[in-house]
């Protein structure tokens, strides 16, 4: 197995290994290039590189190419070629520990979260309100935070929302905020995110952060698939809030580690530029302070894009490790966005960096690793190494044997619907239609039916206190962060 100390991303132009030490793995990075340049090899032999050092990883598989890590490589031809020009690589054909995810269940395990834990910021975020419809989302959650709804998926909000629309006096002093108009839109919305298919992400058995960080029973290090090919297309938006989501959910489950030989682990977002692209300014203010201290739990993660001007510049300065491969300027505009790619790498005196953007072929790269003490160290021109599972898609019966095959077998497959905020605001429209019906209650039957209610309502809210106390100060902080639209209104 490689030395777990460092990884290797390829040889430099005197056939030397370009390598970052793998205890600055967690200071972030960034892997760019336009299209066909050779990003999704980079990232698969960085995945590797990762897993044998006992790192968990998870990747968005954007185009279906990155399962090949689950199969054996078979290097022929010109990769055949680099691999014997780098000798001190110790290649070895091999498959990888990979397990595969898919919103909709069909191309992986079906990967959920609940509303209650996605939030109403990132909620808002997907659906895409105004303000006025965020605030009313607010209000929502507030009261089933204090009634002791569960909010787990599309249908408990739903029914919540018709619920406030009856009974409006449950909303306090938020009464303003849930206008006719308000209400109406959310449904709306729920309603498209429906019609899209995303109702999918919301449910339990929800998704576990443990399952990610437990390592292979050969002490590898497991990669975890998101199947991302329809999503990126077909809804982006729900792409991007789970990916925030699942930053958000590690930022506050993980604890502090300090300074480590290796991140816990490494997180790699394709289509980068989808996480901040119509993302309200708050929220883009709250994910760069996620990404900027997310590092001290351990995480690493590696933006993935055609160009850096796809990201922010306050996310592009905390990026250590950068993988730059070719990039084309046709315009005027293009040509002073590559002066800018070049500008952000410390020069190296053996070629000029603005020059061999343009020229390279395909796996080779421009990289900016760090160095011992953190700082930048020279740019240098790379060849990537190449990966030792295999160069491209599974087909699908190899994928269902890779399934089958999963430790996670069995355990997210069927959908889990326990009592939440519909079933039970479902039973309290029942017992008041009973009792508007019923003549007068005798003292023993009501004790009766206020037995019941305990059962029902009252023990489902003493099991949502539990749960939400087990990580009160946690959340606390996270949502100190990712916050409210609204300034100090925080779910509780």
């Amino acid at each position: 197995m490689p030395d777990s100390s460092q990884f290797v991303l390829g040889a430099d132009l005197a056939g030397q290994p370009v390598a970052q030490a793998m205890r600055l793995a967690n200071r972030h990075g960034l892997v760019a290039g336009a299209t066909g340049t050779g990003k999704t090899v980079t990232l698969q032999h960085m995945a590797e590189a990762f897993s044998d050092a006992g790192v968990a990883v998870f990747a968005a598989d954007v185009k279906g190419d990155l399962c090949g890590l689950g199969a054996v490589g078979n290097p022929q031809g010109k990769v055949a070629e680099r691999i014997a020009g780098m000798p001190w690589l110790n290649h070895r054909p091999q498959a990888y520990p990979v397990s595969l995810w898919d919103i909709h269940g069909q191309s992986g395990h079906p990967l959920r979260t609940t509303l209650s834990e996605m939030g109403p910021l990132l909620l808002g975020n997907l659906l895409e309100l105004t303000d006025s419809q965020q605030a009313a989302l607010y209000a929502a959650f507030k009261v089933a935070d204090r009634e002791g709804l569960l909010l787990l998926d599309i249908k408990d909000l739903k029914a919540l929302l018709a619920h406030l629309k009856d009974n409006p006096q449950l909303l306090g002093e938020d009464s303003a905020l849930m206008t006719t108009g308000s209400s109406q839109a959310l449904l709306r919305r729920l309603a498209t995110l429906e019609q899209q298919g995303a109702e999918a992400l919301f449910g339990e058995p929800a998704l576990q952060l443990e399952d990610i960080l437990q390592p292979d029973a050969d002490g590898r290090g497991r990669i975890h698939l998101l199947d991302a090919s329809r999503l990126v297309h077909e809804a982006p938006k729900v792409y991007a809030t789970f990916l925030l989501w699942l930053l958000a959910e590690l930022f506050e489950q993980l604890p502090e580690r300090g300074d480590a030989d290796k991140p816990l682990l490494a997180l790699f977002f394709d289509e980068a530029h989808l996480l901040f692209n119509g993302t309200p300014k708050a929220l883009q203010d709250r994910l760069e302070q996620v990404v900027r201290l997310i590092r001290s739990k351990g995480v690493g993660v590696y933006f993935v894009t055609q160009s850096p001007g796809d990201l922010p510049d306050d996310v592009l300065a905390q990026l250590g490790l950068r993988v730059q491969h070719g990039l084309r300027a046709f315009t005027a505009k293009e040509q002073k966005s590559l002066k800018a790619v070049a500008d952000g790498f410390r020069p190296n005196p053996q070629f000029d960096t603005l020059s061999v953007l343009t020229e390279l072929g395909i796996g080779e790269a421009l990289v900016g690793t760090l160095q011992e003490k953190g700082t930048p160290g020279m740019v240098q021109r790379v060849l990537i190494a190449p990966p030792q599972s295999r160069i491209g898609p599974l087909s699908a019966a190899e994928r269902a044997a890779l399934i089958a095959a999963s430790p996670l077998v069995g355990r997210y497959d069927k959908p889990v619907d326990r009592e939440s905020a519909y079933e039970m605001l479902s039973a309290r429209k029942g017992d008041a239609g009973q009792a508007e019906q019923a003549p007068a209650a005798t003292e023993e039957s009501f004790a009766d039916k206020a037995g019941e209610f305990l059962q029902s309502a009252a023990g489902q809210a003493i099991k949502s206190a539990v749960r939400q106390a087990a990580n009160q100060f946690g959340r606390q902080l996270v949502r100190g962060l990712m916050g409210s639209l609204l300034g100090g209104n925080k779910r509780r």
